[in-house]
């Protein structure tokens, strides 16, 4: 078969492939490719907030408990906010950063005992409590 025929053949097979087809397959190609893009996205996301699990457990759960819920003998007794809550998840980062370094009320800074990173991840990981 010749380069002509060839091409003959390709542009006869295509005429018959409607716009709305290819509009479709686009579309079809563009969500596999978000719903690609998304999954990476949750996965670093979860990845991340995972790196806030460890010093979580270590420093903030037993007041605040393994949920966050401070449903804690101790967390009770300072009537804690449960960190999933709205009004918690309202703070800013940096605000929970603030908190969790220098204390707040009964609660001690942390800035000694965890690094940056480590607070950063454990903000992370506060983010990932919410309701």
């Amino acid at each position: 078969m010749s380069d002509d025929g060839l091409t003959r053949d390709i542009n006869h097979s295509t005429m018959h492939i409607r716009t709305s087809t290819f509009r479709a397959l686009a579309l079809l190609l563009l969500g596999v490719l978000l719903d690609v893009l998304m999954i990476g996205s949750l996965l670093s996301v979860h990845a991340l907030a995972e790196s806030g699990a460890e010093p979580y457990k270590m420093k903030c759960a037993p007041c605040h408990g393994a949920t966050g819920a401070g449903e804690t003998m101790l967390g009770k007794n300072m009537n804690l906010r449960a960190l999933g809550s709205p009004k918690v998840q309202e703070e800013s980062d940096e605000e929970l950063f603030t908190i969790i370094s220098k204390g707040k009320n009964k609660m001690p800074g942390y800035d000694r005992k965890l690094s940056r990173d480590q607070i950063a991840a454990v903000v992370r990981y506060i983010r990932s409590l919410k309701k």
